[in-house]
């Protein structure tokens, strides 16, 4: 699991929680999976443990994880996820965009413009 934070694009927790989400959403982070421990999460990222926390407690708002003292944070169950299709379709346009020397701003402008236009 990974989470890259960017200067500029919202604030850390922002950036973590839209992470978390979005990789429980493409399914890497499965039903029943247990997330790091926040302290964990925090040093690996070098925040502190309350930014990661408010992230882990937006996601728990959403009833996208469930935490339990003493047994961690892990993703619910009956979380929906999104189709293997688009998840597989998303890499190939990410792996397409890094080949073309595109960084992820761009891409997101792409992927905007045509979801815009061709829709």
């Amino acid at each position: 699991m990974k989470i890259a934070l960017s200067p500029g694009a919202g604030s850390a927790s922002e950036q973590v929680h839209s992470q978390l989400r979005g990789l429980i959403a493409a399914g890497w982070l499965q039903p029943g999976r247990r997330l790091p421990p926040v302290r964990q999460l925090a040093a690996d990222l070098g925040l502190a443990a309350g930014t990661v926390a408010r992230a882990y407690k937006r996601l728990e708002q959403e009833g996208l994880v469930v935490s339990r003292a003493g047994a961690g944070t892990h993703v619910c169950a009956d979380v929906a996820t999104i189709p293997r299709d688009v998840v597989r379709a998303a890499r190939s346009f990410a792996v397409t965009a890094r080949r073309a020397g595109l960084g992820y701003e761009d891409a997101e402008r792409i992927l905007k413009a045509v979801w815009v236009n061709d829709g």
